[in-house]
């Protein structure tokens, strides 16, 4: 398969998986708190990661080191946690749309660190896409409490982190196996993870608690899939197209989010809805050339 299939094929595996991702996180703070979710689901993925991908680190150079720190640090160290406290003041589906400001951000970022070059349809868009933020963020006041807007703020700045995350990749990590990238990433994550879940009573707790226990079923899947496999899917999509197409895929994961959010019950107002048509259109805006 050339890396133009490729390319549209683990486009559309991303869009699934991530997209189902904000309803695991969801249900997974049903007998969890935020910080047990993400620390969990960084040290369910390092697990996974550790038993098939120690080998591939062979072929990391010395050199890569720094820059696979940093893109664990920004793009799977804070944002679990992140969404998680986030999500338990903001509905999966409007998470999941704020997060299609990735595509956005990733320009940005590019045009102040790495050399990229923004064009007036683009800077248009991320204009655009940004006063869909204002309108969406300010419509969560009408369904919710009155803070619900400062919790979206949380998710903002996730994707700010995996806007940071695909530069580092695409312009320092090209040649590094995607594999080797995204086990690298997990190995500085899991010994803080592993503190928080015992400093938080988690291991004392879990085998008494059956709601528990259906929580942690709901972040292993989420690991197994929108992390630790979503991951290195990313990573090789990163390095045979480019950061915004890769992170365009926040596009597609929100239809996808959405509608498990209305099949779970889950009501977008008017504002939430025009809020969110708009940051989309700045997303298509940005990516046009």
């Amino acid at each position: 398969m050339n890396d133009q299939n490729k390319k549209w094929l683990y486009f559309i595996i991303l869009s699934l998986i991530w997209g189902s991702s904000f309803i695991l996180i969801k249900k997974g703070l049903v007998g969890l708190t935020s910080i047990q979710l993400g620390a969990l689901r960084i040290f369910f993925t390092s697990v996974l990661l550790f038993s098939i991908g120690l080998g591939s680190l062979k072929e990391v150079k010395k050199e890569d080191w720094k820059w696979i720190f940093l893109s664990g640090l920004v793009g799977s160290g804070f944002p679990p946690f992140l969404f998680a406290i986030a999500q338990t003041r903001v509905d999966s589906a409007v998470a999941s749309i704020l997060n299609s400001l990735t595509p956005l951000n990733t320009f940005i970022l590019g045009m102040l660190f790495f050399g990229f070059f923004l064009n007036r349809k683009q800077i248009f868009g991320v204009i655009l896409g940004f006063i869909g933020t204002f309108i969406l963020i300010a419509s969560g006041q009408e369904i919710g409490t009155s803070d619900n807007y400062w919790y979206s703020f949380l998710i903002i700045i996730a994707s700010v982190g995996y806007a940071l995350n695909a530069n580092i990749i695409k312009s320092h990590l090209s040649n590094v196996n995607a594999l080797a990238i995204t086990t690298g990433n997990f190995i500085f994550l899991i010994v803080p993870a592993v503190i928080l879940l015992w400093y938080t009573g988690f291991f004392k707790t879990v085998f008494a608690s059956p709601e528990m226990q259906t929580s942690v079923l709901y972040v292993f899947i989420l690991s197994l899939f929108g992390t630790a496999m979503a991951k290195v899917f990313y990573n090789k999509l990163i390095q045979i197209a480019s950061p915004v197409f890769a992170s365009s895929v926040t596009y597609t994961m929100t239809l996808v989010a959405v509608l498990w959010g209305f099949l779970d019950g889950e009501k977008l107002s008017f504002y939430q809805l025009l809020g969110g048509a708009i940051i989309l259109a700045g997303v298509y805006l940005s990516k046009r050339t």
